[in-house]
């Protein structure tokens, strides 16, 4: 088991929760002390979830890069500069050999099985996305042997196109897909998720 754990790779984006930064259109909608609880939460939830599973191990990706003395579970790496898809590609780049599932800090609901079905996935495909229900994905898994490229270039990233460019760079590959699920990146984003919440 742990040397299936060294395999692979867990990894969640995120910003370094702070009074102000990121989250800005949510902070437009319901203020940004409201956007930083979410923030805050949010991340604390998903890392408790998901980082003491011993199928895999967890790296947080962060920005900025430094300081990384408020990362408490995982292993700290750094995002680096460039748009999302220069991002992406460092981190997955970076990352020991091995399967990687990548995903962001703002889709409350994430689950063990979500992610392991995703690595299960990858067992049989060059990737696999989770749709997003503003056209983008809210998790990438990829498998990264040397034949399986990394799909990040001329993405239209934060648009309805980001999926849809993303599995054209991967036409020559087999994709794996997941549930549709929803991003908290606006007021009625939150309130749903607030409600699923309650209804959990």
């Amino acid at each position: 088991m742990a040397a299936e754990r060294a395999r692979r790779h867990l990894v969640i984006f995120a910003r370094q929760p702070r009074y102000g930064l990121g989250k800005r259109r949510l902070a437009q909608d319901v203020g940004n002390v409201a956007a930083l609880r979410f923030s805050r939460s949010a991340l604390a939830e998903l890392v408790r979830r998901l980082g003491r599973d011993p199928r895999w191990t967890l790296w947080l990706a962060v920005t900025p890069d430094r300081p990384t003395a408020w990362v408490r579970q995982g292993r700290p790496i750094g995002q680096g500069r460039g748009d999302l898809g220069a991002r992406l590609t460092r981190v997955a780049s970076a990352l020991p050999p091995g399967p990687a599932v990548i995903l962001g800090a703002d889709t409350p609901g994430v689950t063990r099985t979500d992610v392991a079905q995703a690595f299960r996935h990858l067992g049989r495909h060059a990737a696999v996305l989770g749709p997003a229900r503003d056209g983008g994905y809210w998790l990438i898994g990829l498998r990264r042997t040397p034949r399986d490229p990394l799909p990040f270039a001329d993405i239209r990233w934060s648009t309805a196109h980001t999926l849809a460019d993303t599995l054209a760079s991967l036409t020559d590959h087999r994709v794996g897909l997941l549930q549709m699920r929803e991003d908290v990146d606006d007021g009625p984003a939150l309130r749903r998720a607030l409600r699923r919440r309650r209804l959990a």
